[in-house]
């Protein structure tokens, strides 16, 4: 039998010594232990299923009665006679067959609990979610921690409740192992008089984040995460354990007509011990160089803890020796980085401008080829123009220069949502991981692709894997929250959404996302109030409608869901750039229209709006597959994929 539980393991500390020491008072402990065991798991609703020893696994439905139980555990044997114990909890799926328990969920808590201390209730970051709004219950952040035969870092906290024991990380040294050669980038404070040159020390973090990237043996954090800290003060030994790194860097730049001065400090996150620091005073035409020498000499520096030779090296490397174009390049990045269709035309208006004066700037052609491939595959702009553009301009940043991450991760966009060239979007993809292992954008578009081609879990570990380089960006979690929809992991999908919507609540992505997943799992009537709260942010009478659509006809008010359709289809005349079949489709599915939804899919084939595989593994469409006119489709996309191959 399977089924979701919150797993707590109880063991108490120091038995076996006591037994060698007094006998008689362990075996009065371990009763006494067993005795508060047993009523408190009874009360809380919970099933003790093992005894091991000195220790116990227990069950619960409920996460909250899992928490108050082993609350209630610490503070019976906090009184004489006290006995120290241990408590790991955490919210994972099992299996049970007769005297067996097992799964990953078990071989979690059991970490999270040998990790604790006397006294102490340990919880994974799951268990967490399920404790908001419980106001009587008190939880202190530990950070991340790298567990024996667990894949992933876990962020595990302690309940702080009265009574409990709430450690410092530092005293659970030789439980774990500490992070090593990870690097967060923090964004360099601009003090310049003129608050506008924020864009400035902005895009100085950024061309140094890169620069890093390039160091082999360091893992650098992604750009969103660190920049998740800009205008906080929070302490070092804090972002170095939501980040889980073991090293900062920070800095500040102040830039006054042609002068710049930019001061720059490696930390050791442990101790808060500054490894190096250093200021420069340049003209700004020197800029290129500043970075070059601080992203080589923190590279040395962290090199000596690798036990690899100091290199002499080029890390920063720039197609533009002109500032005045430097400059509008980094006011693009600023403009890109707000990721909305308004700013990526903002973005790409200031990307050109830098090519009028530098007629060779390769990062420049590759931004172009970034933002026009975002807009063709959102449907923001038709896809044949937008991929157009994409080629076009990803060709020549890599005839300037081919190390270009964001040229490749363009090109791989338009062989995956406009030619349908799956192999080579995937070579396109490996080459800018290779170039940015830190690249979030290159994970991103990987994950679609692996949706694409039906590989539903290796999407998921794709972003799994990119949550520990990028733990704090919306955007990257929010792909996290759509592997785990595709894999039909709902639970999983709408807990990581409610902790970015606690951030922030007017994603609209992401609340869409969380709809979807509540109404998979049955309750329409919540998802159309999510999916309409997300049509408001739209602030567009005709914009964000599909899912408003999809629900109405699953709950069966036929004429509204139809009152949307016409609303969708006025919109594609107003604004003939957009695409919208695939929405339309998707009403249709819900009310149950084949032909029309076989209709929309031949019209996403022919004006190639984003491959229709991707429509097909989405679970909303479950059950599309079973008709044979899917059978007739594929074959035609199979036959258009062999002809583009050739091409």
């Amino acid at each position: 039998m399977r089924q979701l539980a919150a797993i707590m393991f109880a063991d108490m500390v120091g038995y076996t010594a006591l037994m060698q020491e007094n006998e008689e008072l362990a075996k009065n402990n371990r009763q006494r232990l067993k005795e508060v065991l047993e009523g408190s798991v009874r009360d809380f609703n919970g099933k003790i299923l093992q005894y091991y020893g000195d220790g116990s696994l227990s069950i619960f439905g409920s996460a909250i009665d899992g928490v108050n139980c082993a609350i209630e555990i610490q503070r019976q044997l906090q009184q004489a006679p006290k006995v120290d114990l241990r408590i790991g909890i955490h919210t994972g799926d099992i299996s049970i067959e007769e005297d067996l328990v097992y799964g990953d969920g078990v071989n979690l808590a059991s970490r999270i609990e040998s990790l604790a201390v006397p006294g102490s209730v340990f919880i994974t970051e799951k268990v967490i979610d399920d404790l908001k709004n419980q106001h009587d219950i008190s939880t202190h952040e530990l950070g991340y921690f790298e567990l024996k035969n667990v894949k992933n870092p876990v962020r595990i906290f302690a309940i702080s409740n009265p009574g409990l024991t709430v450690p410092v990380r530092s005293e659970l040294k030789g439980k774990l192992k500490p992070p090593s050669n990870r690097l967060a980038v923090l964004p360099f404070v601009n003090i310049s008089p003129d608050p506008e040159n924020e864009y400035f020390s902005d895009g100085i973090t950024e061309e140094l984040l890169n620069a890093l990237t390039k160091v082999d043996g360091l893992q650098v954090i992604s750009r969103t995460s660190s920049f998740a800290f800009k205008g906080k003060h929070d302490d070092i030994r804090e972002i170095g354990i939501k980040l889980n790194v073991d090293k900062i860097l920070e800095g500040s730049v102040r830039k006054a007509g042609n002068r710049v001065r930019i001061t720059a400090q490696l930390i050791n996150v442990s101790d808060g011990y500054h490894i190096w620091s250093e200021n420069y005073d340049r003209d700004l035409n020197d800029i290129f160089q500043i970075q070059d020498e601080i992203s080589s000499i923190i590279a040395n520096r962290l090199r000596e803890n690798l036990s690899l030779a100091s290199q002499k090296e080029h890390l920063v490397k720039t197609s533009t020796q002109n500032p005045t174009a430097y400059i509008l390049y980094f006011k693009g990045l600023h403009y890109w980085n707000k990721i909305t269709p308004a700013d990526a035309y903002k973005a790409i208006e200031c990307f050109e401008q830098a090519i009028k004066l530098e007629p060779e700037y390769a990062q420049a052609y590759a931004m172009i080829a970034a933002a026009y491939s975002y807009l063709g595959a959102t449907g923001q702009l038709k896809s044949e123009k937008a991929f157009d553009i994409v080629h076009r301009f990803s060709e020549k940043a890599m005839q300037l220069d081919d190390s270009i991450p964001e040229s490749h991760i363009a090109k791989a966009s338009a062989f995956l949502f406009f030619d349908r060239k799956w192999d080579a979007a995937y070579q396109s993809l490996q080459k800018a991981i290779h170039l940015n292992p830190a690249s979030m954008g290159a994970y991103q578009v990987l994950m679609l692709y692996y949706l694409i081609v039906g590989k539903k879990e290796e999407a998921l570990e794709t972003m799994e894997h990119a949550i520990e380089i990028d733990p704090l960006s919306p955007i990257t979690n929010h792909h996290l929250a759509e592997a785990y929809l595709f894999n039909e992991r709902y639970d999983d999908a709408i807990r990581i959404s409610d902790q970015i919507l606690e951030i922030n609540p007017q994603l609209r992505i992401v609340k869409e996302t969380k709809g979807w997943c509540v109404g998979m799992k049955g309750d329409w009537e919540k998802a159309l109030e999510y999916f309409k709260d997300v049509q408001r942010v739209h602030r567009h009478t005709y914009k964000g409608l599909a899912p408003i659509g999809f629900a109405y006809a699953k709950l069966g008010q036929r004429e509204k869901a139809l009152d949307i359709i016409a609303k969708m289809e006025e919109r594609q005349r107003q604004e003939p750039d957009t695409v919208i079949d695939g929405d339309l489709l998707m009403v249709w599915w819900a009310l149950g229209d084949k032909d029309k939804v076989f209709y929309y899919l031949n019209q996403c084939l022919e004006k190639k709006m984003g491959p229709i595989n991707y429509m097909f593994e989405h679970p909303v469409m479950k059950g599309i597959t079973d008709d044979p006119r899917v059978a007739a489709l594929k074959n035609k996309i199979l036959r258009l994929e062999q002809i583009a191959a050739q091409v």
